[in-house]
């Protein structure tokens, strides 16, 4: 992607977010802190017969509650950042920038915050690939950048994820509902895979453990989706591939 405003050329950047029906200013700049727990996403998700967009609410593992997408690239996002174990929290559309960008009023929604469990907050935009030399585009995730690296956080772009991955994230998130699962199966389970395992292998070691080959598939693909088990999602999941403890 092209190179967007220097430094130099953004200026006076404040943060808008809504709780319920209410809209707060937050100053940016190195030291400002924003505090995230409790906004509303800055627009609001309809659904009407012939739009061109793909709209839905995505219910996530991180947040125990529904997260909002506007297209199927911002689904793929969020299957695959419900799987990382870094992350603690996410947001969708969570406030509005805005800024000077040499002389001119910029103002931007990024898609998605996600803070991890380390503190680091990372604004998200999800953008086609075939869009990202667009000059508007990287006009304005520039100066976004700019905001965001002045505040201490990072910054992300992402575009179409490996279709294998996508498929395989896509699969497993039916088996995210950690409530679902029996902790104490869960641990023995992933006690067999030490160093390492095949699928095969864990999911007949699994079958006779929980009393049902279901049952103990469904504990097996669970421990694969949190990342208790690590395997090559790049790869299509089956009986030969090689399940890591992780």
């Amino acid at each position: 992607m092209g190179e967007g405003p220097g430094a130099g050329s953004v200026t006076s950047g404040v943060l808008r977010v809504r709780r319920g029906d209410v809209a707060e200013v937050l100053a940016l700049g190195e030291g400002a802190v924003a505090c995230f727990e409790g906004v509303t996403p800055w627009r609001a998700f309809g659904w009407r017969r012939g739009q061109a967009h793909y709209p839905g609410l995505y219910w996530s593992a991180v947040m125990g509650g529904h997260v909002g997408y506007e297209s199927r690239l911002e689904l793929a996002w969020l299957l695959l950042a419900d799987r990382d174990q870094r992350i603690r929290r996410i947001y969708s559309q969570p406030f509005q920038l805005e800024a000077r960008v040499a002389g001119r009023l910029c103002r931007h929604v990024p898609d998605y915050l996600a803070v991890r469990d380390d503190g680091l907050v990372t604004v998200v935009d999800v953008k086609p690939r075939r869009r990202l030399a667009d000059p508007g585009v990287v006009f304005t995730f520039g100066w976004a950048r700019v905001l965001a690296g002045a505040q201490g956080w990072g910054f992300d772009v992402f575009s179409e994820p490996p279709p294998a991955v996508l498929a395989n994230a896509g699969f497993l998130a039916g088996y995210r509902r950690a409530w679902q699962f029996a902790p104490g199966l869960l641990d023995a389970i992933a006690g067999l895979a030490c160093p390492a395992a095949s699928f095969a292998e864990l999911d007949q070691a699994a079958a006779v453990l929980a009393g049902d080959r279901a049952r103990g598939r469904a504990h097996l693909l669970h421990l694969i989706w949190a990342g208790r088990l690590r395997a090559d999602l790049e790869r299509p999941l089956s009986e030969s591939v090689v399940l890591v403890a992780a």
